[in-house]
């Protein structure tokens, strides 16, 4: 009996050894001088940033900043350093952008203009942000107050705010960026808002060396820099160029097709704001890798984020890096 049990445990001995070399699913074999007790070393993950797919340390608060776009304004400061930058129609068929800054802080940025209505309802995806602007029309004050985001305008920071020498008002207006947060301890870090990234989808793009969008009085072109792998950015036929130095440019590029309707509010030539509407459902065009791809986007309330998807609905990738996200309509429209 004594000799049986023996024999049994010679016989099991080789069998354990033998699936012992095997490696777990996702490991890799170690190596022969690897002691048997010692588990195989798991690869580290890496963050993603929510905004730009890119790794980070720790994720920071989010400043929002309304920035002009129109030639008297150019060029603009600290663009370069946002993580998403939106363009919206405003009045008369122009834009204004809104640049989302998270992953990285330029000292200065600028010139910074007044709030609009379609401001109110992009925030809220992110929470509470900072939000850093240059005045508003008086009936639009008590959507602000009462709005899903910290006021850091200039007359609630107004230390923030300088004048830049070499500029006319009112195109001259600028604002430290760590002031401005400071005045905001309690803005919300950045989180997921429905963006992916990763490797573009296996089929449906469409190789495009540029790319063209169009609103009332306004144009941008992004066209495919191979060398610089972004989509470099002009408008109204001129480059788009930094104040830093270089001309703006993003790795993507979603071209976000919206309901445009006249709001409640005007100015004083009686030319009404656009409400530009980022709720709901709709058709995009996506931009990356030198190719453009037909994209549904959804965004189920002002609390959640924009999801983008493939027509087959898979995940849209966005590539790492900058995202410009241009709210336009079909057909531009002057509400």
């Amino acid at each position: 009996m004594i000799t049986v049990t023996l024999a049994g445990v010679a016989v099991l001995l080789p069998v354990a050894a033998c699936s012992s070399d095997e490696p777990a699913p996702g490991q890799v074999p170690q190596a022969a001088t690897v002691a048997p007790s010692e588990e195989p070393a798991e690869p580290e993950e890496v963050n993603a940033h929510p905004f730009t797919g890119k790794p980070y340390e720790q994720l920071k608060p989010v400043l929002a900043v309304k920035i002009e776009n129109t030639a008297a304004g150019k060029p603009q400061l600290g663009l370069k350093s946002a993580d998403i930058v939106y363009v919206e129609q405003v009045e008369a068929g122009l834009t204004r952008l809104m640049a989302i800054f998270s992953s990285k802080l330029p000292a200065k940025v600028g010139p910074v203009r007044s709030a609009r209505v379609s401001d109110l309802h992009i925030a809220p995806q992110f929470g509470k942000p900072a939000f850093s602007y240059s005045g508003a029309q008086t009936k639009m004050l008590p959507l602000i107050a009462q709005a899903s985001l910290w006021d850091v305008g200039d007359t609630r920071a107004p230390g923030a705010y300088f004048r830049q020498p070499g500029r006319f008002a009112p195109y001259n207006l600028f604002a430290n960026t760590k002031q401005l947060l400071a005045k905001a301890p309690k803005a919300s870090k950045a989180k997921n808002i429905g963006f992916t990234f990763g490797d573009a989808p296996a089929d449906g793009g469409v190789e495009r060396k540029s790319y063209t969008v169009k609103w009332p009085a306004a144009r941008f072109t992004f066209a495919w820099s191979e060398e610089k792998k972004q989509w470099l950015i002009w408008q109204d036929g001129k480059k788009d160029m930094a104040a830093e130095g270089g001309q703006l440019g993003a790795p993507t590029i979603v071209i976000q097709y919206t309901k445009t309707e006249r709001s409640q509010f005007h100015d004083k030539n009686d030319s009404y704001t656009p409400l530009v509407h980022t709720t709901g459902k709709g058709t995009a065009i996506v931009l990356r890798d030198g190719k453009a791809f037909k994209a549904n986007w959804e965004r189920e309330s002002e609390e959640d984020g924009t999801t983008f998807t493939t027509a087959s609905g898979e995940p849209m990738n966005f590539a790492p890096g900058q995202v410009w996200v241009a709210l336009a309509s079909r057909k531009p429209v002057i509400p």
